[in-house]
C-alpha cells in the first residue's frame, strides 16, 4: 500500500515573530500537541475552509452553486461540531478559529470526558490503543470526532484500564509481590 506524501501543512511566513511563537506555545500546551506541525496542519485546514466560504460569499445569494456548496460546507461543519443550529451560515464559517478545531480532536474529548488524568495522558492512551470510537479502536490523537460519534467514545474492553488483562508493569509487580510472599512463608517455617 502506498502512502500519500502530500504536504498537509504550511509553515508560517515569518518564522521568528514573537507574538505568534508565544501564542503557538500556549495553544500547544493547552491542547497537548506534540509539535507545532500539528497546529500548522489545523491552520491549513481552517484556511481552506475559510477560503471556500469567502469565495461562496462573493457569489449572488440565489446562485445555485452558492446554495448547494454553502449548504454542504455548513452541513460538514455541523457534523464535526464546529457550528450548531443557531449559527448555521457562511458568516459563522469565517469566524471559526483554530481552537474550535482543536476542541473536536479525540485527544481533547478523551481528557474532557475525564477518561485520562491529563491531556498528555489522553494522547498516550490513544496512541497505545486504549480508546475506541464506536467499535473501532482509534490510535490517532488528531482524529476529528463527529457529533454523533462523541457519545460513543469508550475504553477498549481489552485495555487494562477497562478491566482487561493486566499490562506489563502490573504483571511484574504481581510476580514480585508473589515471590516476596513465598520468601516470608519460608522464613516462618
Amino acid at each position: 500500500m502506498s502512502r500519500n506524501f502530500s504536504i498537509s501543512f504550511h509553515k508560517p511566513r515569518r518564522p521568528w515573530e514573537k507574538e505568534r511563537l508565544d501564542e503557538e506555545l500556549k495553544i500547544i500546551g493547552e491542547y497537548g500537541l506534540r509539535a507545532k506541525r500539528e497546529l500548522w496542519r489545523v491552520h491549513s485546514a481552517l484556511t481552506k475552509v475559510r477560503s471556500v466560504a469567502r469565495e461562496l460569499l462573493t457569489l449572488d445569494e440565489k446562485d445555485p452553486r452558492r446554495v448547494f456548496e454553502g449548504q454542504a460546507l455548513i452541513r460538514r461543519m455541523r457534523r464535526l461540531g464546529l457550528l450548531d443550529e443557531s449559527n448555521a451560515s457562511l458568516d459563522y464559517v469565517l469566524a471559526l478559529k483554530a481552537q474550535d478545531f482543536l476542541e473536536r480532536r479525540l485527544q481533547t474529548l478523551v481528557f474532557k470526558k475525564k477518561m485520562a488524568k491529563s491531556i498528555h495522558h489522553a494522547r498516550v492512551m490513544i496512541k497505545q490503543g486504549h480508546i475506541r470510537v464506536g467499535k473501532q479502536i482509534v490510535n490517532v490523537p488528531s482524529f476529528m470526532v463527529r457529533v454523533d460519534s462523541e457519545s460513543h467514545i469508550y475504553l477498549n474492553p481489552r485495555s487494562p484500564y477497562a478491566g482487561g488483562k493486566p499490562g506489563r508493569v502490573a504483571k511484574r509487580k504481581a510476580a514480585s509481590a508473589g515471590a516476596g510472599d513465598e520468601e516470608e512463608e519460608e522464613e516462618e517455617i
